[in-house]
């Protein structure tokens, strides 16, 4: 198979996937050494450049993921009819921030650190693809335990868990002062 056909088979799996598919499989597939995936990648993004396409390909932690350009998202708005996403609230952001530092974790461990229920906002997250079950622990009742996906890492234009910010530490001293008027 010559390059042309190798990226077309890279191009045509990534495609038909729709979702991330990992370096291993795009490999096998396109019949290349995995260490030659990320240069091909770069070749068929320079050609989607050149010729203004309204995709892309994305790296998302060890996989690629075929996506449309940030661009055009109010034009596929229209053209899908689909209604503005409501915004993550408060709650959602604590618990996914919660998640995404310490995954893979239980609903159990995500309202002891936040001193509340948060099963209808884990809920929430899942059925947005932006947290998945990542197993059971393994103590009696066996909870579930839950990890970001790559909708997370695509959503907050990352393409892997080492890209989250550092969290600060406040000593009891530091924590926020409240000035009085």
């Amino acid at each position: 198979m010559e390059i042309k056909e190798k990226l077309g088979a890279i191009e045509a799996v990534l495609f038909a996937g729709g979702e991330p598919v990992e370096i291993c499989r795009l490999s096998e597939a396109a019949g290349v050494d995995s260490g030659n995936i990320p240069s091909m990648i770069n070749l068929l993004n320079e050609r989607y450049d050149d010729y203004g396409s309204g995709i892309c390909i994305k790296k998302l932690d060890s996989s690629y993921q075929m996506c449309t350009r940030e661009k055009y998202a109010p034009q596929i708005r229209t053209a899908l009819e689909r209604k503005k996403d409501t915004p993550l609230s408060p709650a959602a952001l604590e618990v996914l921030t919660i998640i995404a530092y310490n995954q893979p974790v239980s609903k159990g461990f995500i309202e002891n650190v936040r001193g509340v229920d948060s099963s209808t906002v884990v809920n929430n997250l899942a059925e947005k693809g932006l947290i998945e079950e990542a197993g059971r622990l393994d103590v009696p009742g066996k909870p579930v335990i839950y990890r970001t996906t790559a909708v997370f890492l695509r959503s907050f234009g990352m393409s892997s868990l080492s890209e989250l910010p550092p969290l600060t530490k406040f000593r009891s001293s530091e924590q926020l002062e409240f000035e009085s008027y």
